[in-house]
């Protein structure tokens, strides 16, 4: 790949990662709630997600099951599951908030699955590197499932920046928030309804 083009696709990927949309929400609500490291676990396993999804783009495996409806209904419908099930565990908490004390090492892992899960479950993600990353190969350089997986591991590495530098910020500023007594119960709150929300538009959306 050309330098030219390389920059142009780095370009186009932090434009897309910027957008609004269920990942930087995800990855919001888990800094100002639970601190930036908590930000950064959800983005990393976020970002392995982002792989997972390159890796099945470049072998055909998300345009089968782009093709199979049953394939698609089922990874959407346990995506919207998994989300509202974070929206109800969000509610539980209540006053709650783990950002009130450092976030434990027990607590990293279990975030940065939830990430994963998080992407991994949502097929419009798949469809979205099946429809992106080729635009950016060559054809005639050869070898495109390995082109493709370069340029997914070049968008993972943007975003995982991002999603930190976010997580960073986001979570300076939920540590002042924190310190208002009863707030803890109006962050979850809007932290359920993202979830919520998320997952029944998810739950809602069609190919």
């Amino acid at each position: 790949m050309e330098q030219s083009q390389l920059i142009y696709f780095i370009a186009a990927s932090a434009a897309l990662t910027l957008l609004p949309g269920p990942d930087i929400l995800f990855v919001l609500t888990q800094s100002i709630s639970q601190g930036r490291k908590a930000g950064i676990a959800t983005a990393s396993g976020l970002c392995t997600g982002v792989l997972a999804h390159t890796t099945a783009a470049a072998l055909g495996i998300s345009a089968l099951v782009y093709k199979s409806a049953l394939a698609f209904e089922i990874v959407k419908y346990a995506g919207a599951a998994y989300l509202l099930y974070l929206a109800w565990h969000a509610l539980k908490e209540r006053d709650e908030l783990i950002s009130s004390a450092p976030v434990r090492e027990a607590d990293i892992p279990a975030l940065y699955r939830r990430g994963v899960f998080m992407n991994i479950l949502n097929p419009k993600v798949a469809l979205f590197f099946l429809a992106f990353l080729p635009q950016f190969v060559n054809i005639n350089a050869g070898n495109i499932p390995a082109q493709m997986i370069f340029l997914g591991i070049v968008f993972m590495v943007q975003a995982w920046l991002i999603f930190s530098t976010i997580s960073a910020f986001a979570g300076t500023v939920g540590e002042k928030i924190i310190q208002k007594p009863g707030i803890g119960k109006y962050i979850n709150w809007g932290k359920a309804g993202i979830f919520a929300s998320i997952g029944i538009k998810l739950a809602l959306s069609h190919k």
